[in-house]
């Protein structure tokens, strides 16, 4: 040892390293396009003190306090629009010439972005009990065009020129519905209702976009970044090192779970590869996986972060807002397909590694369970706490500002320093929430105009009619005429806006044919985000290729693949939302969701070409056999199970045939 240097302890080496990856791992969860770390000093001081406000109003109108009086949701929502709205300008360039500054004229649309929804917020009453629908002044109507179309140019910015395009066409539908033919005729709006509708109407941006972001999101997205800064995002990646990282297929089994955890925290697909890939995707090509494989691994598990409880993506608190049902009802009845989902993958990683012959990790490069929870324990006790908030106490939107004190609370015993929530500590985390906050409320508020050209011209209840029209009498036929048109709208990177479309168009007819309510609502969260995935788009898995060095649409072709569960799932709850823990009847719940996970084993076995206490399987005919007779046992149908039975039972003879022929040879492969 070098002369003056102190040699460091086992203990305080850890708490670098732990230190490191916090850093690591924060910087990647919140790596985007945002000017948050270029911003002056005084700037980012001023946005950091402006966040605290807003999350003080949000948990003042949550908390039903009234120290101050009582705060009408209009109110609220017009004032949440203001503090957290204004920044979008802020963070957000208008164009790749400003990303390392702030330009005098976003400055100017930051203090306009401020004043016109604190007007609207001073008027909160009026507007919602007296209405100013058409607008009752020039000036009140100056005022919403100028407001609209700052809405734009926030979309434009932080959302893209596609969807940009897409509120713009909905925008200026009303104006010209009236004089299209056929299902694209509506009720018409002329331009100063239209404009006066946007920002005062009870379906502008006071409406649904409120209710979602204020109510329901922003305590979400204030847990989720405490989360981060308390250091659960090592923590997670520890712990599934520990869980699976020493058998075979360690890293890639150690990506699925991380990715599911990360999920939690970023809440976007791209996000989650960006910063839980950076770390496994690598980790996976050094152990044996090919550069495709690991791109795919990693684009199938940070899509499914999204449909993974307890806390779930942005679609999910559209769902909750659009469809009536709270969120722990959708969060337990999302639970089993989230699990298929993540099983189904894990089995194909395990097919992959059993098939190369390859190992998992070494003991002593694997972290101690025991050790990992010790140091972590309080973020799975915050955790559990959320459950059972949400599901036995229903305490709702709320339980996510309860949880968040105790995170507080509890990270103080953290034994690395760095990761308690010091007043210091909780400064640096109001701005990335208040980050969070504002990115969410300049893709939520451009939505009015969307509702704006659905509901309000008739034109949803139109496109039901017509679907319904094409499909005929069959409800398979409209079905597969939704999916189709789920996974073209999702193309597009319009989940969200193709979730709310069908919500408010094709739902209400499938419910009016007897299906579950809550099944259809999540069939059609499903389907659009199955086109993050799939070729020709598939934009997480090139995001994947990108990060792992290989081939964009080899990746999507093979994230098809590791996803296959995903593609199937909601036909089963649509036929059967017993698979939901929808109808009350456990024991046909459990039933149901037996031969779903039996028939998940046998089709991610099939497509990954090895079956455990089998070994690997010797022909493409055996792995179509077994992939279809797990496609038809996982249907809810007895005679169509029964066909899967068939396959399977002749797939299981076929393999024995080809291991015969081969006993020669090397002898079958098992676990």
């Amino acid at each position: 040892m070098a002369f003056g240097k102190k040699k460091l302890n086992e203990g305080e080496l850890e708490e670098l390293k732990d230190e490191k990856r916090k850093a690591e791992a924060e910087e990647e969860v919140n790596k985007d396009n945002s000017r948050l770390a270029v911003m002056p000093p005084l700037v980012r001081h001023g946005f950091t003190i402006i966040s605290i406000i807003g999350i003080l109003i949000a948990c003042y109108y949550m908390m039903h306090f009234r120290w101050f009086g009582v705060m009408s949701a209009t109110t609220y929502y017009y004032t949440i629009f203001a503090v957290f709205g204004c920044s979008a300008f802020l963070l957000t360039p208008a164009s790749k010439k400003y990303e390392s500054y702030i330009p005098w004229f976003d400055y100017v649309l930051t203090l306009l972005a401020l004043a016109i929804p604190l007007y609207f917020a001073v008027h909160g009453i009026e507007i919602n009990m007296v209405g100013w629908v058409p607008a009752p002044d020039t000036f009140k109507l100056v005022i919403a065009v100028v407001y609209s179309l700052m809405l734009l140019e926030m979309v434009r910015r932080g959302a893209g020129r596609a969807f940009f395009v897409i509120c713009v066409f909905f925008g200026l539908y009303p104006l010209v519905c009236e004089h299209l033919p056929g299902m694209l005729a509506g009720i018409g709006f002329d331009i100063k209702t239209l404009f006066s509708y946007y920002c005062y109407g009870s379906e502008g941006i006071a409406g649904l976009p409120g209710n979602i972001t204020g109510t329901i999101l922003i305590g979400f997205l204030m847990f989720a970044n405490l989360l981060i800064c308390s250091g659960a995002g090592p923590f997670f990646i520890d712990l599934a090192q520990a869980l699976c990282g020493r058998y075979r297929g360690g890293t890639a089994k150690v990506a699925v779970l991380t990715s599911a955890f990360f999920g939690m925290l970023s809440g976007s697909p791209i996000s989650n590869v960006v910063s839980s890939g950076s770390i496994t995707i690598p980790a996976m090509k050094k152990s044996g996986y090919d550069a495709v494989y690991a791109g795919g691994i990693e684009a199938v598990a940070a899509t499914g972060g999204i449909l993974m409880p307890p806390v779930m993506g942005s679609i999910v608190f559209v769902m909750v807002a659009m469809s009536g049902f709270t969120y722990a009802q959708v969060m337990v009845a999302a639970i089993f397909p989230a699990l298929c989902y993540y099983g189904g993958l894990l089995l194909q990683v395990d097919a992959y590694a059993a098939n190369h012959g390859m190992k998992g990790l070494p003991t002593d490069q694997c972290p101690s369970v025991k050790e990992t929870l010790k140091r972590g324990w309080y973020v799975i006790v915050v955790l559990i706490f959320l459950c059972v908030g949400l599901v036995y106490f229903r305490w709702g939107e709320v339980t996510p500002y309860y949880a968040s004190g105790l995170l507080i609370a509890l990270s103080w015993f953290d034994r690395n320093p760095k990761n308690r929530l010091t007043p210091k500590n909780l400064y640096h985390a109001c701005a990335l929430i208040g980050k969070a906050i504002t990115q969410i409320c300049a893709l939520m508020l451009p939505f009015t105009f969307t509702i704006a050209g659905l509901i309000t011209t008739g034109m949803a209840a139109s496109f039901a009619t017509s679907i319904t029209r094409l499909g005929g009498e069959s409800i398979i036929s409209v079905v597969a005429l939704t999916i189709l048109a789920c996974y073209l709208m999702g193309m597009m990177g319009m989940d969200i806006v193709a979730y709310m479309f069908f919500a408010v168009s094709v739902a209400p007819a499938l419910v009016g044919t007897g299906l579950d309510k809550m099944a259809v609502h999540l069939f059609l969260i499903y389907y659009p985000l199955l086109a993050v995935i799939t070729p020709p788009v598939a934009t997480v898995a090139f995001v994947a290729s990108s990060v792992a060095g290989a081939p964009a649409m080899k990746t999507g072709w093979k994230a098809c693949q590791l996803g296959c569960v995903v593609y199937f799932l909601p036909l089963y709850f649509l036929y059967e939302p017993a698979i939901l823990l929808q109808g009350g009847n456990l024991l046909l719940s459990l039933y149901h969701m037996a031969f779903v996970a039996l028939g998940t084993f046998i089709l991610a076995s099939g497509i990954g070409g090895y079956m455990m206490k089998m070994g690997k399987m010797h022909s493409r005919i055996e792995q179509l056999l077994f992939a279809l007779g797990g496609i038809l046992i996982a249907f809810p149908r007895t005679d169509i199970t029964l066909i899967g039975v068939a396959f399977t039972v002749a797939a299981f003879l076929v393999h024995r045939i080809n291991s015969k022929k081969l006993s020669g040879g090397s002898a079958p492969q098992t676990a």
